[in-house]
């Protein structure tokens, strides 16, 4: 059920297109005012600030269910869920009550120094529960982003292997091009995208990237399946090259997210898994935006077998109304770690009261209301369906995806020899025009992505594709 606001939220229902410049909002403030202060004080993320402030922020005022409505009280279905991790919806009215609850009766207490509190280990208990009989994941240490899960798990395995008189030599750490796994200074050396590398100037030593599975970004005559076993072969070539006994671990989106929705070719997943397990790799899976049902199962680690050493969560754990991070360790390291003694890792916010409670409330909401099951059997093939149907616009170059998780390619007139002359420039304009129409999605390079709620009714996804349709038509005009 949505949660009921209190005035003046109420005087902006869906189709109330008021005067926004005139209106007084929540801080008593209009919307040029609140415009005015973010232009002065706010420093977003990964945002082109110029760029924004010419039309001023596009200010997000309230949520339900699978939609947003913003400063101009337009109702905007949200095919992103948030930052892909809004999988049960705005407005859950159980977990803001089983975080209030949780609040009043102890807003705080870390998990250092031999103590912590009843949600955290009843969430660790949840999570081992939820891998039990499919991973060797036994034990969570908590974070607060997936960023910070990322960064957890690195300094775990360089402890790992130190413990076991591996370091310094077996230090190298594999991840792939195209991957994101997060902002800090290690994380966003195991990132690979340029844009996140370039500015910093990352990666750090020791980071090396292999490549990833984009046959359409390759664009080299080879179909994914044959990409992706060049992809193979190429990685065990540089595991060869660096020395696999330099080699701590591989980290490994099942589904490349923000790097562009690039699913695992048939057969890729297990072999780079196996070609781990063959060199003494340890294997890490970032969940961060797989994890908690949007492949139709708990875990993509579930659908291709992985049984990876470490797994880093975050997004969906809470669905994002509140920041949580998780790093699910093996029981072999953790005993491993065990044996090393002392600890010397964690975050004032690890194991947070209010966000594990904000966690269980949404993992109860989850299993109770079959989003699992709905989205592996119903909504996913749907989402699919309705995504496909989409591959021979003119506009379209390729599209792809894995049950509620989809991107499309995005071509101008001049096909991809245009898009080689001046690359990277649809991606932001069709979010922008998608937005006119009613959706939010993602732009990433000349390619948009979307990844909405799991709560997400047929008909919502059909209102979905409606405005990506006209959004590609007007791109294409």
């Amino acid at each position: 059920m949505p949660v009921k606001m209190a005035a003046p939220w109420e005087s902006l229902l869906p189709g109330t297109l008021r005067d926004s410049a005139q209106v007084r909002y929540h801080p008593g403030m209009t919307i040029a005012e609140l415009q005015q202060k973010d232009r002065e004080h706010h420093l977003h993320p990964f945002t082109n600030h110029p760029d924004m402030h010419k039309t001023g922020t596009h200010i997000i005022l309230r949520g339900e269910g699978c939609f947003l409505i913003d400063q101009d009280g337009r109702r905007l279905l949200d095919g992103l869920a948030g930052l892909w991790c809004v999988n049960v919806g705005y407005g859950r009215a159980e977990i803001v009550e089983r975080v209030r609850e949780q609040m009043t009766r102890l807003p705080y207490y870390c998990s250092f120094f031999n103590t912590t509190t009843e949600p955290a280990i009843e969430l660790a208990d949840r999570l081992a529960s939820l891998t039990a009989g499919k991973t060797r994941l036994t034990h969570t240490i908590f974070c607060n982003s997936g960023s910070e899960a990322n960064e957890t798990a690195l300094k775990l395995i360089r402890a790992y292997w130190k413990i076991r008189g591996k370091s310094p030599k077996k230090s190298k750490i594999l991840s792939r091009t195209f991957s994101y796994h997060g902002v800090g200074i290690a994380s966003t050396s195991l990132t690979g995208l340029p844009t996140c590398l370039a500015p910093f100037d990352l990666p750090l030593s020791g980071f090396i990237h292999v490549p990833g599975p984009y046959a359409w970004g390759a664009d080299n005559g080879m179909n994914p399946e044959q990409y992706g076993q060049w992809c193979i072969e190429e990685t065990r070539r540089i595991i060869q090259a660096e020395g696999a006994d330099t080699i701590a671990a591989l980290f490994a989106e099942p589904v490349q997210g923000a790097g562009g929705v690039i699913p695992p070719p048939k057969g890729y997943l297990p072999e780079l898994r196996r070609l781990c397990r063959e060199h003494d790799i340890l294997f890490v899976a970032d969940e961060v935006i797989s994890g908690f049902g949007r492949l139709g199962d708990w875990f993509a680690s579930n659908l291709w077998e992985l049984d990876p050493d470490l797994m880093t969560l975050a997004k969906g754990i809470t669905s994002g109304y509140l920041p949580l991070g998780a790093t699910m360790v093996s029981r072999e390291i953790t005993e491993t770690l065990n044996a090393g003694g002392y600890l010397a890792h964690g975050f004032t916010y690890s194991g947070h009261t209010a966000s594990c409670a904000c966690a269980l409330a949404n993992l109860d909401i989850i299993a109770r209301e079959q989003l699992i099951e709905r989205t592996r059997d119903e909504t996913g093939p749907y989402f699919q369906q309705k995504l496909r149907e989409l591959a021979d616009h003119p506009a379209v170059g390729e599209v792809r995806g894995v049950q509620l998780i989809g991107a499309i390619e995005l071509l101008p007139r001049g096909g991809r020899a245009e898009l080689a002359r001046n690359p990277n420039t649809l991606g932001g304009k069709a979010a922008g025009i998608a937005r006119k129409h009613g959706v939010i999605v993602r732009g990433i390079r000349d390619l948009i992505a979307m990844s909405p709620p799991l709560i997400i009714t047929l008909e919502e996804i059909d209102l979905l594709f409606e405005g990506v349709r006209k959004t590609l038509d007007e791109l294409w005009d």
